[in-house]
């Protein structure tokens, strides 16, 4: 069922900026993570550690929930449809593992807080190249989500094929909408 005009501009908006947000709060950890491994001064070496989880908790995982549950919204109140084009069904698939491998990696954050808090532990204990890594990957992933989403690469799946084809002999497939031709 296709959304009336204004419901899905203000579904888009809401997408866009939820997908928006968690790549800026992904860039804002890759550069807390630059400063917790190259940083000189252990207060705040150790600061930037004790901040991811929490930060991670309010900021990164509501916007990828954010993201992935108005990217479903939006695909299936329009013509995109969530299993006509590879497109939309690649960027479900990086949205669904980029907030699994998220949820996970919280407990990397919680065990980096805890050897932060803990005064006896030597700041090259404390220093951790992971947060780094995955953030540049999360970046990469992110990215390459937006190109699909902008530059909407041709090929549609065989339940989109099918549906194409159901249209062109004049029947419709139950609950099939129209499918822009790309």
């Amino acid at each position: 069922m296709t959304m009336p005009p204004r419901l899905r501009k203000l579904a888009l908006l809401v997408h866009v900026t939820s997908s928006v947000g968690w790549l800026g709060a992904v860039v804002a950890f890759l550069a807390l993570s630059v400063i917790g491994l190259t940083g000189q001064d252990p207060a705040t070496v150790r600061g930037v550690y004790l901040v991811m989880e929490p930060a991670a908790w309010y900021a990164l995982v509501p916007l990828s929930f954010a993201a992935l549950l108005t990217g479903i919204v939006q695909s299936l109140g329009t013509p995109w449809g969530l299993l006509r084009h590879y497109w939309v069904l690649f960027k479900l698939l990086i949205n669904v593992v980029a907030t699994v491998v998220l949820l996970v990696y919280m407990g990397t954050f919680r065990s980096m807080a805890h050897m932060a808090a803990d005064p006896e532990v030597g700041l090259s204990s404390v220093r951790d190249f992971s947060p780094v890594l995955h953030s540049v990957l999360a970046l990469v992933v992110l990215l390459l989500a937006m190109v699909l989403a902008v530059y909407k690469p041709r090929g549609v799946t065989p339940f989109g094929q099918r549906e194409r084809r159901a249209q062109r002999e004049g029947r419709t497939a139950p609950g099939a909408v129209s499918v822009p031709q790309v």
